[in-house]
């Protein structure tokens, strides 16, 4: 697949879990079918929004297959295959590029480890696979790639065709799309902003309550009309600030809970929600522009 295919609007897609912490494909499938239908351009799979580290490798293989089943034609499936074990990343990595995803991608490994370990890891990763790879930077989680030269360097790796950027500075992620590396914004925050400044497109966690809203965006910004992105921009971040005051990912599946599609728990050792928290989030949902919402719990 070309590297010119890697762009648009994809949701860093939940993975909904049955009462035993395990994959469950139907409301999986729902939720697939929910963001096609609002227009989006292809998932990504078991990253951390979905959970993928806190899952078992069976479980992750079956959210793999499903996605790339239940994704139409020409829609882009990225699969996250970041594991604490290498060998396990390896085997995920293999696997995706089996049942047919678009391309593969990875975190990098948890824990403190060097660039050159880091470096090494998707070395490994990135000649596993026969399909592009994309390489993962936040250094939030991973602070052992801090520099530029460091995404240059990993970018130069054979396979690997670009990004994942997860950061505010954009002016960094400017540098790497100059560089000639396809570039996700990853901060749905600034969604509007990283794709002025170069961005492909976009990978997020609330694309899966508003796909809508994200790909309005984009759309404005392909139309070099900013000043009405930013004004979407400005809704959709009303909608991160009032869901951030709660543990997010329960938040977030609540949310689509109250819109009808039961994602199940969080995988331990996050938490759900207190019936408190519900509560409030539902009061705050209904004092928002968001009222009427399908997920707002009305």
């Amino acid at each position: 697949m070309n590297s010119s295919t890697f762009h648009g609007i994809l949701p860093a897609i939940i993975t909904p879990l049955d009462e035993n912490g395990h994959f469950a494909a139907t409301p999986f499938e729902r939720l697939l079918e929910r963001v096609y239908a609002a227009g989006v351009d292809g998932v990504y799979v078991c990253g951390q929004t979905g959970e993928g580290p806190q899952l078992a490798v069976e479980d992750r293989k079956r959210a793999a297959e499903v996605a790339v089943r239940c994704s139409p034609k020409g829609k882009l499936v990225i699969v996250h295959a970041g594991a604490s074990r290498p060998e396990d990343a390896v085997e995920l990595v293999k696997h995706a590029a089996r049942c047919g995803a678009s391309a593969v991608s990875s975190l990098p490994p948890a824990g403190g480890y060097s660039f050159e370990e880091v470096a090494g890891y998707y070395r490994k990763l990135a000649a596993a696979s026969n399909v592009p790879f994309l390489v993962y930077f936040f250094p939030d989680v991973a602070p052992a790639i801090n520099r530029v030269e460091h995404i240059l360097e990993l970018c130069a790796i054979p396979n690997v065709i670009g990004l994942k950027f997860t950061d505010f500075d954009l002016y960094r992620l400017g540098l790497f799309k100059q560089a000639g590396a396809v570039v996700f914004n990853g901060r749905d925050e600034v969604l509007a902003a990283g794709l002025m400044m170069g961005a492909d497109g976009g990978i997020g966690s609330f694309y899966n309550l508003i796909p809508e809203l994200f790909l309005e965006v984009y759309s404005l910004a392909g139309a070099n009309r900013f000043v009405e992105a930013r004004a979407v921009q400005y809704r959709i971040n009303e909608l991160i600030q009032l869901t951030l005051r709660f543990p997010a990912l329960a938040a977030i599946k609540q949310m689509l809970k109250w819109s009808g599609i039961d994602c199940g728990p969080v995988a331990e050792p996050r938490r759900w929600l207190t019936q408190a928290e519900e509560t409030e989030l539902k009061r705050q949902l209904a004092a928002s522009s968001f009222a009427g919402a399908s997920f707002a719990g009305a």
